[in-house]
């Protein structure tokens, strides 16, 4: 949701995949991904630095804590990777079967 309230571009059509936050609530790896995979992973994380002290703030404020974590983004290739199994698997479906249809 806080994600909407960006106006910086290069985050546009991202996902947070995953957070995770240690013990002493210090940090918080923020792990995101994009339709378009690796290759704006470079300016969608420069953009979530840019905008962490904003997203430290509103989510701060939104978010009883005692101490709010720092923010620290990371890319999480997990999308794309399952994404290249999957053709992987249907590549090895298609070519197990005969030009009729049936399998071997």
């Amino acid at each position: 949701m806080v994600i909407k309230e960006i106006a910086d571009p290069r985050l546009s059509g991202v996902s947070i995949t995953d957070v995770k936050v240690d013990r002493e609530l210090a940090y918080a790896n923020i792990y995101v991904s994009a339709v378009e995979g690796a290759s704006r992973s470079k300016e969608i994380l420069a953009g979530f630095e840019r905008a962490s002290g904003f997203l430290r703030k509103t989510l701060s404020d939104r978010i009883e804590l005692r101490v709010f974590p720092r923010l620290r983004f990371f890319w999480d290739p997990t999308p794309e990777r399952a994404d290249h199994i999957e053709t992987l698997l249907a590549s090895l479906k298609n070519n197990s079967e005969h030009p009729d249809g049936n399998e071997q």
